[in-house]
């Protein structure tokens, strides 16, 4: 048993941001059936081998479905009918048109939860607009904040950040629904949207004095803000170390001999003067860092219980020793002799453990040929997918 065996969900969402809340789920043991269009989901066909998509999707089961068609529909209304939870990615007004509002579905399942995440709530100028994960991080204050503490242009962080923190909020909101559903027998529609969503955890690190009426200061969290605060070169290469509480300090400046500096310097005496002149404080790190090789300090640092860490890349991550050694890593057999290298379901469970990862769902050819679909994309499609999932539904 699973911590959400026996939950069924219809993930009729696509790309990032929908799938990867439903894999948290589906990683928890929730039953998935995955629903794509007869073109399939764009993310098949997306980074290397489809190596995203099999990411995303991995142990959910699959469907093409055509929900502009009348069967499509009538399989739909099949579908809903004994799940628990529908999940989707779509603009309010497109989910009307293919009949995914929690109104559509009432009439043959009123206990159906109907979960969905788009870019920007109603009521606003901006309702109704398109939305992507690099606009997100444009609107919500990401991409300046970026560019304002590397002195350059704003710039975007080199991953689908927003879309998977909004993933993981969607997946909280439906767990969280699924839970009042079972304490008061309510289900209901859940909507989160991408700009609020996102734009809190910008706000709550970075609105600073602002946050205040009247203000207290101007926005950014200084220490967050600081040219220092990013990996420090060594002799050898690069490390990284945060000093944070003041037995870091303390220990930090033993290992340099240089103890009674920081009892002297005022601009570092205590945590609010190194947080006034963090530019200062996180200069002196760096230049002290820069005359030791990496082993060295990785090291004395470790021994001296001062939080220390390689500087990996991502090809580093598939033999770092720790997640070697907590399994982290997990191999899953594909039906073409070929396995895929995905993560291990997040968290430790003591009563009820995930069941390892399984395969991403195949895009069934046969429903395709059966819709009307050209050679030319099945052939595309067969390049990219990965395996079937347990027990396709078709």
């Amino acid at each position: 048993m699973t911590a959400l065996s026996g939950i069924r969900v219809l993930d009729a969402s696509t790309v990032v941001m929908g799938p990867y809340a439903t894999r948290l789920l589906a990683d928890l043991g929730a039953d998935v059936l995955k629903l794509e269009p007869p073109e399939g989901d764009i993310m098949r066909r997306a980074g290397q081998g489809g190596a995203i998509f099999a990411h995303l999707n991995r142990s959910k089961r699959g469907l093409v479905l055509d929900l502009k068609s009348a069967e499509g529909q009538q399989r739909l209304h099949q579908l809903a009918a004994e799940a628990d939870v529908l999940v989707h990615n779509m603009r309010p007004e497109a989910a009307a048109r293919l009949g995914l509002r929690k109104a559509d579905l009432d009439p043959v399942n009123p206990g159906l939860i109907v979960a969905s995440a788009y870019g920007y709530g109603p009521g606003g100028p901006c309702s109704g607009r398109p939305a992507y994960d690099d606009l997100i991080q444009a609107a919500s204050g990401l991409a300046a904040t970026m560019g304002r503490a590397s002195g350059g242009a704003p710039a975007y962080v080199p991953m689908t950040l927003v879309d998977r923190v909004v993933g993981a909020h969607l997946a909280f909101a439906i767990v969280a629904a699924v839970a009042c559903r079972a304490r008061t027998g309510m289900a209901q529609e859940v909507e989160v949207p991408m700009f609020e969503t996102f734009a809190d955890l910008v706000a709550s690190d970075h609105l600073g004095g602002l946050s205040f009426d009247p203000p207290e200061g101007g926005p950014y969290y200084p220490r967050l803000m600081s040219p220092h605060r990013r990996p420090y070169r060594t002799r050898d290469g690069w490390i990284a170390v945060l000093l944070y509480t003041e037995a870091h300090w303390r220990r930090f400046f033993a290992l340099l001999g240089r103890e009674q500096e920081l009892a002297d310097d005022p601009r570092l005496r205590d945590h609010v003067a190194r947080q006034a002149n963090i530019d200062h404080a996180y200069g002196l790190v760096a230049e002290a860092l820069s005359h030791r090789d990496t082993g060295e300090w990785m090291r004395s640092l470790s021994e001296a219980d001062i939080p220390v860490s390689a500087v990996n890349d991502v090809e580093a991550l598939l033999e770092d020793p720790h997640l070697r050694a907590t399994g982290f890593w997990r191999q899953v057999p594909l039906p073409d002799g070929s396995r895929l290298r995905t993560t291990a379901p997040f968290g430790r469970w003591s009563a009820t453990p995930p069941d390892p990862p399984g395969p991403p769902p195949a895009f069934r050819t046969a429903t395709a040929e059966a819709q009307g679909v050209d050679a030319a994309r099945r052939a595309a499609w067969k390049a990219k997918p990965a395996a079937p999932g347990k027990g396709d539904q078709t």
